[in-house]
């Protein structure tokens, strides 16, 4: 292709991301809603289905985090296989096998087999969020990659925005059809799209620019030159593993995951104690943190694209989320005020998450970057067990979740100080990389 001039190349390059974007995020987006909705739409089905199994909170603090260790399990395995097997085989599998065993959560009848179902649940989506991530990295070049993280991961709350008042419905409206409890036909109704989706994702989904139909050879080769701009050192997934930034990051990301899924599992029930019984009201109530999320993560992303910062656009939001959730017992008996700190600081730990991932792709180029983006979300992921677990161990000891946001909180701010205890690097004109010190 020849040489573009400066303007030129710029409104090339704009017309081939908007292309980019329009073809891949919604897609990856509308998956990841699923993917959230079917992670967390247990905390409704513990509504009804805590009485119906004989459930106690430690115990469905236990089972609905389990879903994290099969996940941690096969998750280093699948990403390792990504770029080998290529995405689209891979997102499809992974979102067939999920979509079933979501589905299948219906016929659980006791406390193993709902331990059972959530395991396999994680174990048939490990490696989905952080494959889109190496995906996108393989699409995005570091000036546009958190803007692209954000509006895919912006479906995760869009997921509890969504899931939030539709779980509450359905548990309530199809109580008793067809034999079944409403939590049996939520689970149903919300796990099977994934099937198709997967079906879709095989036929449509291409698994790197080469393969593209719908790029023109110009757009491949500018998309190429973009690519080739920030690409720097190629690393081993050997070197990935004595990387000392790789466990910093995923340290951070233990107590993120640990704050967000903690919450996630356990927002219906907290809302509940603050004195809202309705189902529904319940639902919209629960759905508004969420509004709040999605916001603040196109905004920080945007933001951290714009300035070329990472550290302080992560760590700030944790910290201010920290403080908010220690706060949280003296607002214990106000709805309102409960509900608005909790509001604040879910937005706060999707943005930390956010700007948290735009990190690994900067720092480990080439095919590593599946199997060191897949590490850091393997150690992180952890925090999915026991963040939800350790508020059902307070509840259960203490009769009150209080004790539970409070450690909550504490260990969100240890994600602000890991983060802070990195330094920048940065040269002239290069978007800052972070390292140890």
């Amino acid at each position: 292709m020849s040489i573009l001039q400066a303007p030129a190349r710029s409104d090339a390059i704009s017309a081939l991301y908007r292309k980019l974007n329009w073809r891949l995020l919604p897609l990856l987006f509308i998956c990841y809603v699923f993917a959230y909705l079917d992670r967390i739409n247990v905390g409704f089905a513990k509504l009804q289905m805590q009485n119906d199994l004989g459930l106690s909170d430690a115990a469905y603090g236990a089972g609905a985090g389990i879903f994290f260790l099969g996940y941690v399990l096969f998750e280093l395995p699948s990403n390792l296989m990504l770029p080998k097997v290529g995405a689209r085989k891979t997102f499809s599998r992974i979102l067939v096998c999920w979509g079933i065993t979501s589905a299948c959560m219906l016929f659980v009848r006791n406390v193993p087999m709902f331990y059972a179902m959530r395991f396999l649940l994680g174990v048939f989506e490990a490696g989905f969020a952080p494959g889109m991530i190496y995906y996108l990295s393989c699409w995005y070049g570091p000036k546009r990659m958190a803007r692209a993280i954000a509006i895919v991961f912006i479906a995760g709350p869009i997921g509890g925005i969504v899931g939030g008042p539709l779980s509450a419905w359905l548990i309530t409206t199809f109580e008793g059809v067809g034999g079944l409890a409403g939590w049996q036909w939520m689970f149903l109704i919300e796990g099977l799209p994934c099937v198709f989706l997967g079906v879709l994702t095989f036929f449509i989904l291409s698994n790197r620019p080469a393969e593209a139909r719908w790029l023109s050879q110009e757009e491949k080769a500018l998309l190429a030159s973009e690519l080739g701009e920030s690409t720097g050192r190629v690393h081993s997934f050997r070197a990935v593993l004595r990387d000392p930034k790789i466990y910093i990051l995923a340290s951070a990301y233990f107590c993120i995951i640990f704050s967000i899924y903690a919450m996630s599992f356990w927002l219906p029930a907290i809302l509940k104690a603050q004195g809202v019984n309705d189902t529904m009201q319940l639902g919209w109530y629960a759905a508004i943190p969420y509004v709040a999320a999605a916001c603040g993560m196109y905004w920080i992303g945007r933001r951290s694209d714009r300035v070329g910062e990472r550290r302080y656009h992560c760590a700030v939001p944790a910290g201010i989320g920290a403080i908010l959730l220690l706060m949280y017992p003296f607002a214990d008996g106000n709805l309102m005020a409960a509900l608005a700190l909790l509001t604040v600081a879910t937005a706060m730990m999707f943005m930390a998450y956010t700007v948290l991932w735009a990190m690994p792709s900067e720092h480990i180029k080439g095919e590593a970057a599946a199997g060191g983006i897949a590490l850091i979300n393997t150690i992180g992921l952890s925090g999915g067990f026991w963040g939800p677990a350790i508020i059902g161990w307070a509840k259960t000891a203490t009769g009150s979740a209080n004790l539970g946001v409070v450690i909550v909180g504490c260990v969100f701010l240890c994600a602000a100080l890991v983060i802070l205890s990195t330094k920048p690097k940065t040269r002239d004109g290069a978007i800052p990389e972070y390292s140890a010190g």
